[in-house]
């Protein structure tokens, strides 16, 4: 397995709108497989295809370690409620900012064995379904925020200097 550069806001790949894969061959289960990879490394919360330039509707999402969701052509099929909070993004180091997302989503999609899958999420992987999800459509969670936080607000949210 290897490691993949995760592309940042800098790279128009990001505003493009992913293809849904047809076939899950070898090539998209060692997509997965080196998408995990990364993730881990980065340390993020998820991960889609197109931010290691790919422009396919694959992404991983894992809020709880040890919890790696893998969703091939993800859809959300069912929303409630509503959550403000703060995110960040791999593609955008550094940047933070407040979203408003569903406090609860169903999402669909296939796994890496082609079978379809439901997973009801809450609170943050939530917002990990709804951000990865976006990403497959070129949305960077920047577009959805009312308020990107500056340096200051950043240091005081986290409790210390942030430095990506």
């Amino acid at each position: 397995m290897a490691l993949l550069q995760i592309i940042d806001d800098t790279n128009e790949i990001l505003r493009k709108t992913s293809r849904e894969v047809t076939e899950i061959t070898p090539r998209i289960l060692m997509l997965l497989d080196d998408m995990a990879d990364t993730l881990h490394k980065a340390q993020g919360a998820g991960l889609a295809a197109v931010q290691v330039g790919v422009l396919r509707r694959v992404v991983l999402v894992e809020v709880e370690e040890g919890q790696l969701y893998e969703l091939i052509n993800p859809k959300i099929v069912e929303k409630e409620g509503e959550q403000r909070e703060v995110e960040g993004c791999l593609s955008l180091p550094g940047q933070w900012g407040y979203t408003v997302r569903p406090a609860k989503v169903t999402v669909e999609a296939l796994n890496r064995e082609g079978k379809t899958v439901r997973y009801t999420g809450e609170g943050l992987l939530a917002r990990a379904f709804c951000h990865e999800i976006d990403h497959l459509d070129g949305i960077l969670f920047k577009d959805r925020s009312p308020h990107m936080l500056t340096r200051e607000e950043i240091e005081e949210y986290f409790g210390e200097k942030k430095e990506n």
